[in-house]
């Protein structure tokens, strides 16, 4: 399937079950839940049990996604990590391809994570992480995401930023690239999603290029701080207001240029 008119949608990450409780009060303006531990990591895994509760205290028509964490090249180890996932209630498996150095390398582990959360869930949704910033960690590189995902059965390639230091997707792939990246993965028939300091300043952008998944946890945080800072339900509302004012110009200036 080719994703040709996919709306964006937002993905916003708690980190406890009480932060869950303040997406649950702006669940009206948000699409995807995602369960992550921030300092274990871009995609730190959450526990299994703040997983379950997190499931059960967002509203159900909401999917939960959750983190398997920045992942070291060890199939076995992260097959049984994405089950343990779907078991506790993520329909949305993210693994960071984080130790994995070569395409075969990241190819491996994600066939055994889609075989071992296939066979236990077959209607669950994985995606294939990397990171924008895979020049600093050494890892895969983020432009061959689209076609590892597509080779191992994942429904989504992600692109996040594995050192949070302040810089941005944007600051290690600029937008070209990004749409290279989205373009790619809209042509092997995958959702392509992007997260790494993403502010509204880059909603239009992520518009244009045609992402479907945006990820946030710092720009809806108290102080823009993802560590110390705490999701607040406005800051939620205000981000949806901005991708739906963008998705509007840019559905107006289509219409006019077509």
């Amino acid at each position: 399937m080719r994703w040709k008119e996919a709306t964006l949608l937002l993905l916003i990450s708690p980190d406890s079950v009480e932060e869950a409780l303040d997406c649950a009060k702006a669940a009206e303006h948000l699409d995807i839940v995602d369960v992550k531990k921030p300092d274990e990591g871009s995609l730190g895994a959450n526990f299994p049990w703040v997983i379950r509760q997190i499931r059960d205290t967002v509203p159900a028509d909401k999917p939960v996604s959750a983190t398997v964490g920045d992942v070291p090249y060890k199939p076995g180890t992260v097959a049984q990590a994405a089950l343990g996932a779907t078991v506790s209630g993520a329909t949305y498996i993210k693994v960071g391809l984080y130790g994995c150095t070569t395409p075969e390398q990241a190819m491996d582990v994600m066939r055994g994570v889609v075989r071992a959360v296939k066979d236990y869930q077959p209607d669950a949704f994985v995606v294939a992480s990397g990171y924008a910033d895979a020049h600093r960690i050494g890892c895969v590189n983020p432009l061959a995401l689209p076609d590892i995902a597509r080779r191992s059965g994942c429904a989504a390639a992600m692109l996040d930023t594995a050192i949070k230091d302040g810089t941005r997707l944007f600051d290690h792939l600029p937008p070209e690239l990004c749409a290279e990246f989205v373009r790619q993965a809209h042509e092997a028939g995958l959702r392509a999603a992007l997260a790494g300091s993403v502010k509204a300043a880059d909603l239009g952008t992520l518009t244009r290029i045609g992402t479907d998944i945006v990820g946030v946890r710092g720009a809806v945080c108290e102080g823009g701080d993802r560590d110390a800072g705490r999701i607040q339900p406005q800051l939620v509302a205000a981000f949806r207001a901005e991708m739906d004012r963008h998705a509007r110009e840019y559905a107006a200036s289509v219409a006019t240029a077509g």
